[in-house]
């Protein structure tokens, strides 16, 4: 969902340290050429969690908040280690406009049993990237990259990756800043969880973990 929401806005430039500008409505702002990028969360194999909220402030000052967001998926190839090969599904919910300056989200650590909350404020230069065709895919359509891949490990860990519409690796992003909080660090987060009676395993969750030693990798 797109809003021109100032407070949200003016929240997440001031946990982050930066000035805020007037969001603006889609309609002011153009477009990408290959239409919305799309983000998409997962975890390492039988590490489940659960993104609650997310808002985003794109690079056009458009402000997006998410109350429903796609489903966090586990990478069954992701074991011990992150790798550059994960891939995407079809999104429905989590798209934006313009490539992100800012994203703040909830998720829930059900394999640490805990709320975070992260905030991240992207280069400049994740705009160009995005902006920039990477070859052709395999139809023989322009690729770009359109499809931001952030991982969910224990401990509140965080990696980020573009994935681009043609085949190869995924190529990793470091933001200029990211931040992960939780207890009582919490702030925009605070209160909001899928886990509000508590949080079990499933059985598969159970078996992987058995006889290893938390957090189950290196992240």
């Amino acid at each position: 969902m797109t809003r021109k929401t100032p407070a949200a806005l003016i929240l997440l430039m001031t946990l982050n340290g930066c000035q805020a500008h007037s969001p603006q409505t889609p309609e002011d702002t153009g477009e990408m050429p290959y239409g919305k990028w799309q983000f998409d969360f997962f975890t390492p194999h039988a590490l489940p969690a659960d993104v609650t909220r997310a808002l985003i402030i794109d690079s056009e000052d458009v402000v997006y908040t998410f109350s429903t967001l796609d489903y966090t998926e586990s990478d069954p190839a992701v074991v011990g280690t992150w790798n550059n090969r994960t891939g995407s599904r079809s999104i429905r919910f989590n798209k934006a406009r313009h490539p992100p300056a800012m994203m703040l989200f909830c998720w829930d650590s059900v394999i640490d049993k805990k709320t975070y909350e992260t905030r991240i404020v992207f280069h400049r230069s994740i705009h160009d990237t995005m902006m920039t065709p990477t070859g052709k895919d395999r139809l023989g359509n322009t690729a770009w990259y359109k499809t931001l891949l952030i991982g969910l490990a224990p401990e509140g860990k965080v990696r980020i990756w573009l994935r681009s519409s043609a085949a190869g690796d995924n190529l990793p992003v470091e933001p200029r800043r990211l931040t992960t909080l939780s207890g009582d660090k919490l702030d925009a987060c605070k209160g909001i969880t899928n886990h509000s009676q508590g949080y079990g395993y499933t059985k598969t969750t159970r078996e992987f973990i058995k006889d290893k030693t938390y957090p189950y990798g290196r992240w």
